[in-house]
C-alpha cells in the first residue's frame, strides 16, 4: 500500500514538473513573438533617428545601412537655421500648434463626455442606432471625410481661419466610444444617490461621472493630442501665419528634398518626440481604459 501512494506522489510530481516545463517553453515563445513584434513597431522610429544622424554621403548610400559610420548633428542645425530664415518665427508656429492641440483637446474631451453620458447612464428612443453610427463611424479614417468636411467649412465661411481645423477633429467618434465605454461601468446607485440629493444632470456629468472616468479622460486627452500635434491643415488653411508646426516642417523637405532630405528627418525626430514622451508618462492609463473598454460592447 505504501509502494502504492508512492508510486502515485511520484507520478504526480512528474505531471507537475512537465507542465512547468511546458509553461517556460511557452513563456518563451510567448515573450519572444512580443519581442520581435516591439521590435517590429519601434524600427520606423529607430530608422528615422538614424537618418537624421548621417552626413549628406551616407544617408543616399546604396544599399541604405541600418547604423552611422561619422554620426553628426548638422541635420538639426540645418533645421533650425531654415526655420529661422522662414518670414514667419518659428514661434508663431510653434503656438499656432499648441493652441490648436490644446484648445481641440479640451473642447473634444468635453463634447465627447456631455455626449457619452446620456448614452450610458439614460434610455430614450434611438439610443441603439445613434451609437451604431458612432461604432460606423470609427470605421473612417479623415480622409473619406474630407470632401463633405470641406464643403461644410467653406459653406460656414471658416477657410482659413483655426476653426477650419477645430471643427472636424472634435466631434471624432473615439473619445465618445471610449468614454460611453467605461460610463456604463458605474453603478447607477451612484448618481441616482446625487440627485435624491438635488444634484442636476449637469453637476452629476461634471462633479460625480467626470472623476470616476479619469482613466478614460486621459486616453482621450492622449489620443487626440496626438492627432492634432500631428495636424495638417493646408487644405484648409492658406496664410502663412495660421500654420501649424508640422506644415512649416513638412515645407522644409518641399523644396530640394534631395537636400534638405536630412533636415527633413531631424525635423521628424523633434515632432516625434511630445506624442512619445507624453504616452511614455501614462501609457498605464491607456491599457486600463482599453480593457475596460472591451468589457462591454
Amino acid at each position: 500500500m505504501h509502494t502504492k501512494s508512492l508510486k502515485r506522489i511520484l507520478h504526480r510530481r512528474g505531471k507537475v514538473g512537465m507542465k512547468r516545463r511546458r509553461s517556460k517553453v511557452g513563456s518563451f515563445f510567448m515573450f519572444l513573438g512580443i519581442f520581435l513584434l516591439a521590435a517590429f513597431m519601434a524600427f520606423p522610429l529607430y530608422y528615422t533617428v538614424i537618418q537624421s544622424l548621417k552626413p549628406i554621403d551616407e544617408i543616399f548610400r546604396f544599399p541604405p545601412t541600418l547604423y552611422v559610420n561619422r554620426p553628426t548633428m548638422d541635420n538639426y542645425g540645418e533645421m533650425f537655421r531654415i526655420l529661422a530664415n522662414m518670414w514667419v518665427p518659428l514661434s508663431r508656429y510653434l503656438f499656432n500648434t499648441l493652441m490648436i492641440a490644446v484648445l481641440g483637446t479640451g473642447l473634444h474631451v468635453i463634447l465627447a463626455g456631455m455626449a457619452a453620458y446620456p448614452l450610458a447612464k439614460h434610455k430614450f428612443p434611438g439610443k441603439d442606432l445613434i451609437f451604431a453610427i458612432i461604432m460606423l463611424g470609427l470605421m473612417f479614417v479623415p480622409q473619406v471625410t474630407f470632401v463633405p468636411s470641406f464643403i461644410i467649412i467653406s459653406k460656414l465661411g471658416l477657410l482659413n481661419t483655426y476653426w477650419a481645423q477645430l471643427l472636424p477633429t472634435i466631434g471624432v467618434s473615439l473619445g465618445l466610444f471610449l468614454m460611453r465605454q467605461f460610463m456604463e461601468q458605474l453603478p447607477d446607485a451612484m448618481m441616482e444617490a446625487a440627485k435624491i440629493d438635488g444634484a442636476t444632470e449637469f453637476r452629476v456629468c461634471f462633479q460625480i461621472v467626470f472623476p470616476s472616468v479619469k482613466p478614460a479622460i486621459v486616453t482621450v486627452i492622449i489620443f487626440q493630442f496626438i492627432n492634432l500635434w500631428n495636424l495638417s491643415g493646408g487644405d484648409v488653411v492658406y496664410n502663412e501665419e495660421l500654420k501649424t508646426l508640422t506644415q512649416a516642417m513638412s515645407q522644409i523637405s518641399a523644396a530640394n528634398a534631395y537636400a534638405r532630405y536630412g533636415p527633413s528627418m531631424a525635423a521628424a525626430v523633434i515632432m516625434m518626440l511630445p506624442p512619445i514622451l507624453i504616452f511614455v508618462l501614462l501609457q498605464r492609463q491607456v491599457i486600463e481604459t482599453m480593457t475596460s473598454a472591451g468589457i462591454k460592447g
